[in-house]
């Protein structure tokens, strides 16, 4: 009888626990657990960070870890509703808007290519009818190319920028029709054999698959019969189980994945099937029933990682919001990944509104606030990593001040007491404050604040009466020094980091409004840095570096949270409670949200924890 010895050319290796640094396959012997392990190679969706705005209809391209999304019809005001033009990002993690935008605004288009070397074609613009108009992406500029024959929208797009595949659609009727792009121009090729549109699919100009869609006279009920193509004729494929139009695709003609779509005869599903070349077979569902409307990337190689986002199902009529901006990934691998989201946690003692603080998620600090126009507070509390507890009171009550330090070493700054502004610091010992003999040098409140209490740093904010500051001072343990200025002087913006690493983000400019605009401090001067997708004031931020930020909330009230990487913000998952002058405290990867007004004043906590990869280890049993 053959051995593992004898089949694999060594034994089966014994570890007190599981093995160190494991790889797909590997298998061991646990000690402690006396079980055999292994780690196995499977397949789930889970929710990624959402998309920039609500949309339907948009251009795709690229993989799970660099896709592309443009065009589409989106939700204002960001962009502008209607036919949009915009292009975001997405980077295995979250998305960031792309300062690039199509030369023809459209929706109801598709596309193809990488998240460098795309391409997008025909689609619904403001002009009159379907449209032909072709244009290729190189990772910084679209540009105009040669036109399709035949104007159409809602139709399969597939391949790469130089060699690309589309068929089907609408133009005033369905068509059969397919062409073919050499990266330059396109030209006729053989026809379908059923006239189809809101058809969807994958793979490659001569390896193609085309998906369900919408076959005169069935409509309104999808069809569930898949076309492939070798690169000369298109022959009959399997059916799938669920019938759908308006969905989703990624990978090969021979290994593919279709989510989601809209089944007989209207209603939208949540259904998913992998096709291997022969049939199809149903796996995990997506999340949320929804069409996807052909927003979908994975490659063409596989269906091993792909993403989804955006569409609508039944509370996002276009009437209604203009769809979604959900995210959903796909990932068959040997890791479990896990993203981001915000948890709830303990409600404070005392709801406030424009209040700070300082630490770290499972070692919090937070003071001040207000509980109602004008009502300055001096409470305190200290959060463990799941509940509030008050502690010593502020020696002055007062509202709109900074933090920084940790909960045994804490510094509070500036803000507005019932009847003035301030500029007295406070140290905090883990038990007491006590009053600093250092005080501002300019009294302000609505500042940023970051680093620790005895490498403090505070800027901006707003001066006596109402004027922008743009003021920055150092904080050495006992005194503060007056520093280089900010480029732009704004109050109630997001902040975070250390003395010789802030950023600030966002805020107010009285006369301008809300800003994007960030600043990076490297503890001598102010840099700009990269721009919020978001404009707003009243934010809370966290982070420790100015390449490793974050911010979350705002005003208009949202829940809205961004990461920054030190060149570009971009998207979170967003905070379960939507709101503005809230406290936040941490890092980029383990921050917190409390208080604030939503717009009642609240007590509400959220905890965020960024997004993680461990490897999927499994305990092997005969079968």
């Amino acid at each position: 009888m053959s051995t593992f010895k004898n089949i694999q050319g060594k034994n089966i290796r014994s570890y007190a626990n599981n093995a160190p640094n494991a790889t797909a396959g590997e298998m061991w012997y646990n000690r402690t657990e006396q079980k055999l392990k292994g780690v196995v190679a499977s397949g789930a969706w889970s929710s990624t960070s959402p998309q920039i705005y609500a949309n339907f209809g948009g251009g795709r391209a690229g993989t799970q870890t660099a896709g592309l999304g443009c065009g589409g019809y989106a939700s204002s005001p960001n962009p502008p509703s209607g036919p949009s033009s915009s292009t975001t990002e997405y980077d295995g993690s979250s998305w960031s808007l792309h300062p690039a935008s199509l030369n023809t605004a459209r929706g109801a288009l598709n596309g193809c290519g990488t998240q460098t070397a795309a391409a997008v074609f025909g689609g619904q613009g403001p002009y009159p009818g379907p449209g032909n108009a072709t244009e290729e992406f190189n990772g910084s500029a679209w540009t105009s190319s040669g036109d399709l024959n035949a104007g159409r929208r809602n139709y399969f797009g597939a391949g790469t920028q130089t060699s690309a595949l589309c068929c089907g659609g609408y133009d005033g009727a369905a068509m059969n029709e397919s062409e073919e792009y050499n990266g330059s121009t396109w030209t006729a090729g053989n026809t379908l054999g059923t006239s189809v549109y809101y058809n969807i699919g994958t793979g490659t100009q001569t390896a193609g698959l085309s998906i369900g869609g919408y076959t005169p006279p069935v409509y309104p009920a999808a069809q569930n019969e898949t076309e492939l193509y070798d690169g000369t004729s298109w022959t009959a494929g399997a059916t799938m189980g669920t019938r759908r139009a308006y969905a989703g695709a990624f990978g090969a003609q021979t290994d593919a994945i279709v989510a989601g779509g809209s089944g007989p005869p209207s209603s939208v599903t949540a259904n998913v099937e992998q096709y291997n070349g022969t049939s199809w077979t149903e796996i995990n569902n997506i999340s949320v029933a929804k069409n996807l409307t052909g927003q979908a990337a994975g490659g063409t190689s596989n269906s091993n990682a792909g993403v989804v986002w955006n569409g609508y199902g039944p509370a996002d009529t276009p009437s209604a919001n203009y769809g979604n901006n959900n995210s959903e990934e796909w990932n068959f691998t040997a890791n479990t990944v896990t993203a981001g989201a915000w948890a709830s946690g303990g409600a404070l003692g005392t709801a406030r509104t424009n209040l700070t603080g300082c630490g770290t998620q499972t070692a919090g600090l937070g003071f001040g606030g207000e509980t109602g126009p004008g009502t300055a507070r001096d409470e305190t509390e200290e959060y463990n990593g799941s509940s509030w507890s008050e502690q010593s009171d502020l020696n002055t009550a007062r509202f709109n001040l900074a933090g920084c330090g940790t909960q045994t070493a804490g510094l509070a700054f500036g803000g507005s007491s019932p009847s003035a502004k301030v500029n007295n610091s406070e140290e905090y010992n883990g038990s007491s404050w006590t009053a600093s003999p250092g005080n501002l040098n300019t009294t302000r409140d609505q500042m940023g604040g970051a680093g620790i209490q005895t490498a403090g740093l505070a800027f901006g904010g707003q001066l006596p009466p109402n004027a922008m500051s743009n003021a920055t001072e150092e904080y050495n343990g006992s005194t503060w020094t007056s520093v280089n200025n900010m480029g732009t002087g704004r109050r109630l913006m997001g902040s975070g980091g250390i003395q010789t690493s802030a950023f600030g983000a966002g805020g107010y400019v009285d006369g301008s409004g809300n800003q994007t605009a960030t600043e990076e401090y490297d503890g001598t001067n102010w840099t700009a840095g990269g721009a919020l997708i978001l404009a707003r004031h009243a934010l809370a931020g966290a982070g420790a570096s100015n390449t490793a930020g974050l911010v979350f909330g705002g005003n208009s009230i949202t829940g809205a949270t961004e990461g920054y990487d030190g060149t570009s913000w971009s998207t979170r998952p967003s905070m379960a409670t939507a709101r503005f002058r809230l406290g936040g405290l941490g890092i980029q990867t383990s921050a917190l949200a409390f208080g604030g007004s939503s717009p009642s004043i609240v007590a509400t906590t959220e905890e965020f924890t960024g997004e993680t990869t461990s490897i999927n280890v499994k305990t092997l049993t005969q079968s």
